[in-house]
């Protein structure tokens, strides 16, 4: 429901006609422009938007609330204003709608000030690039694909192969020690994750630089289309206004692209391939280029992306990957193995990988990993004719390496816990590269793999290994001393 504080007494129309959705008006004395908030209905309960001219006198509006009970010549109020998003401080702790009004336990923001969520990009000379790191505490990203300290980094995978606990476990690790604003926007998800995630923030005790959005997937296609929005204008003033960096969280950017397809669908335009819209390309970059850094303060997005069918060569998943600075591919293949987080190695990247930013040592590493999974990929439909036996002792090291390198990559997490009885741990860049460094070099070999199974630091499978080989010293002791 919309807030009844933006009431205003702008001009007034009729409704022409409802067709679910899409909500015609006529305005005889003045035009609304594109983008004006509409209300209509009983104590104009109905927010729209304005999409489209179709003459001098009406225009075509899209509902952000359900049209039920809406009938022909009710009359419609043009508020002469955009909707707008609450900023400032106050929005810290709160969970909020498309409207900006607050859908938790606590009072409304009324007080507070509010600007429109269209805002236009930083102009290019007051962007500012600064390649740097921005570290996870997740081993398969912070060295496979390491993030950008304000750049937009991309969780790609289909349903169910963890993207949406990667993000929560993103917001667990950089929550305590990230010295800025975390703003969580959830597009067209599930009730049950918001729900799950603002309980997850406060058990944390991060909820006081945190703000939540949810357009969540029973609401109405243009609500969902617009929430980004409301989430990115909160982060660009915390960014321009408070000179403070933001951590902007996303899931996920193909329901907004989805929402999109909708909302174009309803207002009776042709689909462009695959079903989209054909206004798809704009869209997500008249979004995604509000991303960005200044000379103020730094807003770094990650962003779930829905893969449809798995299929990378999908319109929204193209377009998505030419905004983003990393790349995390989410694997089914290795979530059936149990190796999680899922994430593909070979086709998972990042433009930060290069000697000059990540450093000679970093990019070494991360090369000889991907080479060392490379050949093992190659080899396995040897392994699967032949097996394991046959091969060339040199390839035999290479596969017992990426098999261990794979299992080493893995890690529990601590929004997982209550589910594997596994307690979360956070990895520092050091000591994920030494780990790696030590089993490319073979000191891992005589290992049995599930030593490296889902663990830490690798110092945890050195211990565990000592003190299995102390407890067989021991039982070897007992048992002569028996005899």
């Amino acid at each position: 429901m919309s807030d009844p504080t933006q009431e205003s007494n702008g001009s007034q129309g009729s409704i022409v006609s409802v067709r679910g959705s899409v909500v015609d008006a006529r305005f005889p004395d003045h035009l609304p422009t594109i983008r004006s908030r509409l209300e209509t209905g009983e104590g104009r309960r109905i927010t729209l938007e304005v999409l489209i001219h179709l003459d001098p006198e009406t225009v075509r509006c899209i509902a952000l609330d359900p049209t039920q009970g809406l009938a022909r010549g009710e009359t419609v109020y043009d508020t002469q204003t955009t909707l707008t998003a609450p900023v400032g401080s106050a929005v810290l702790g709160r969970i909020f709608n498309v409207f900006g009004s607050t859908i938790d336990d606590g009072d409304q923001l009324e007080s507070t000030r509010r600007i429109s969520i269209y805002q236009r990009p930083v102009p290019l000379e007051r962007q500012v690039t600064r390649p740097e790191v921005f570290q996870t505490g997740i081993k398969a990203i912070d060295v496979l694909s390491p993030l950008e300290r304000g750049g937009k980094a991309g969780m790609f995978g289909g349903a169910g192969v963890g993207k949406t606990v990667l993000i929560m476990e993103m917001i667990h690790n950089m929550a305590g020690r990230y010295e800025g604003v975390s703003i969580f926007c959830g597009i067209g998800e599930r009730n049950r994750e918001g729900e799950e995630l603002y309980r997850e923030v406060r058990e944390v005790g991060v909820a006081e630089n945190t703000a939540l959005v949810f357009g969540q997937m029973d609401e109405q296609p243009g609500a969902r289309f617009r929430v980004g929005h409301v989430a990115l204008t909160m982060a660009e003033y915390f960014r321009d206004r408070e000179r403070r960096d933001v951590l902007l969280l996303i899931d996920n950017i193909f329901r907004f692209i989805q929402a999109g397809a909708e909302v174009s669908g309803l207002l009776g335009r042709l689909p462009s391939r695959v079903g989209y819209q054909p206004t798809l390309a704009s869209e997500l970059a008249e979004f995604e280029e509000r991303i960005c850094n200044t000379d103020s303060g730094a807003i770094t997005s990650v962003q779930a992306v829905y893969v449809p069918a798995d299929d990378f060569t999908d319109p929204a998943a193209v377009h998505t990957f030419g905004h983003l600075s990393s790349s995390v591919v989410l694997s089914r293949k290795r979530a059936s193995e149990g190796l999680y987080p899922a994430i593909d190695p070979l086709q998972s990247g990042s433009t930060m990988l290069t000697p000059s930013i990540a450093g000679e040592r970093h990019y070494r590493v991360a090369q000889d990993i991907q080479k060392t999974l490379s050949e093992y990929e190659n080899l396995k439909d040897i392994i699967a004719m032949l097996g394991l036996e046959e091969l060339s002792s040199g390839d035999q090291r290479t596969v017992n390496r990426a098999r261990r390198l794979e299992r080493f990559l893995t890690q529990p997490f601590f929004t997982t816990e209550q589910f594997t009885g596994n307690p979360g741990k956070m990895v520092s860049l050091e000591d994920a590269l030494e780990g790696c460094e030590r089993i490319l070099a073979d000191e891992f070999a005589e290992y049995p793999e599930s030593a490296l199974y889902m663990i830490g630091e690798v110092e945890e499978a050195v211990q565990a290994h000592e003190e299995r080989e102390r407890n067989r010293r021991e039982e070897q002791s007992a048992e002569m001393a028996t005899d």
